[in-house]
């Protein structure tokens, strides 16, 4: 078989939209037979043609990824494919760094595809010195009535709050990039991802980023289309490991913390409060919990003005699903830290 390297030094001398470092685009897949075909895709079609990509597949996949990954890496020698037999994202990652031949490391995620400048962008910025890691905006994409309005509330502020990279129209320094460009050499001298997280493990990268002294960029004009969940039940499940999954970061990283990360899980326990008042005299529940209901209804009356009417009625589901799921994930992440502290 060609070695890969050769080949895209081969490809770089000969095609003048190749020129340019050698990027490593790494790829964490698991179970996703619908997804990787197209993320690949758009990866092989970047401008930047000087790429080694690397394919992690997770050894508990159960469809058909790593053949499809494997009959792409037949007619693409940049494609190489490795299996990750402990599982787990944090895993895969470093596998990819360990097998980087790369200046720069670019993430794509497999349930995503990015435009055809989105690694020269990427590395055009990291080769300005400035910047620790570079990353672009996140917009969702749903393919059912509910994935469509899944997608509208993730790029909505009353939905993700501060997230900046789901709906940031300017260019500016943040604490956390989505699927983040990095250089090589800063990402193993950080160690990688932390094996024992998981989830919130790409935050936890980036708060050690900025401790040793790095920084971060938001640039809108990286756009990844992401397919995100097409149901509210799914919703509620990804954020409720979300909300768990920070409780494990901030107990790592107590300085990690924000008053918007608290807030969510605030409030959630105001409303437990309210539904315990409402058992006994329901009036007064129902005006504690009016304020949000409204903020709700308003919140989602605007975001649904984009959509079909069929789809507008899941906005304020995937809206409760998003808060409640992070709230409750967040307090069950404190409660098992409290458990854990105990059984020692």
């Amino acid at each position: 078989m060609t070695d890969p390297e050769t080949v895209a030094q081969t490809v770089t001398e000969t095609t003048p939209a190749a020129a340019g470092d050698l990027v490593t685009v790494f790829v964490p897949a698991r179970d996703e037979s619908g997804f990787i075909g197209a993320c690949l895709a758009s990866v092989r079609a970047q401008d930047h043609r000087n790429l080694q990509i690397v394919v992690v597949v997770d050894g508990g996949s159960r469809d058909d990824t790593a053949a499809q990954v494997a009959a792409m890496a037949a007619e693409d020698p940049r494609i190489e494919i490795h299996r990750n037999d402990r599982g787990g994202i944090p895993v895969s990652l470093n596998m990819a760094v360990a097998a980087a031949r790369g200046r720069w490391l670019v993430r794509v995620d497999a349930h995503s595809t990015v435009p055809a400048d989105y690694v020269s962008t990427a590395v055009a910025l990291l080769r300005e010195g400035e910047w620790g890691g570079v990353g672009g905006r996140k917009d969702g994409r749903g393919v059912t009535p509910e994935g469509r309005a899944i997608a509208a509330a993730l790029g909505s502020p009353f939905g993700v709050g501060g997230s900046v990279y789901h709906h940031g129209t300017e260019r500016q320094e943040v604490d956390h990039i989505p699927f983040g460009a990095y250089p090589t050499a800063l990402v193993r001298e950080l160690g990688g991802w932390d094996e024992n997280l998981v989830a919130n493990e790409d935050f936890e990268f980036d708060h050690r980023l900025r401790l040793a002294g790095h920084k971060l960029l938001f640039d809108p004009s990286m756009t990844i289309s992401w397919h995100s969940r097409q149901t509210v039940r799914d919703l509620y499940e990804q954020y409720r490991r979300y909300g768990r999954g920070k409780v494990a970061v901030a107990l790592l990283h107590p300085r990690s913390m924000r008053p918007r990360h608290l807030m969510v899980p605030a409030f959630v326990a105001y409303l437990a409060g309210a539904a315990a008042v409402a058992l006994k005299r329901p009036a007064l529940g129902a005006v504690l919990v009016a304020p949000y209901a409204a903020a709700v209804a308003a919140a989602s009356h605007r975001t649904a003005r984009a959509l079909e009417p069929g789809d507008g009625r899941h906005v304020a589901p995937a809206f409760l699903a998003m808060h409640i799921g992070w709230g409750i994930g967040f307090w069950t992440g404190v409660a098992d830290a409290v458990k854990e502290r105990v059984s020692r």
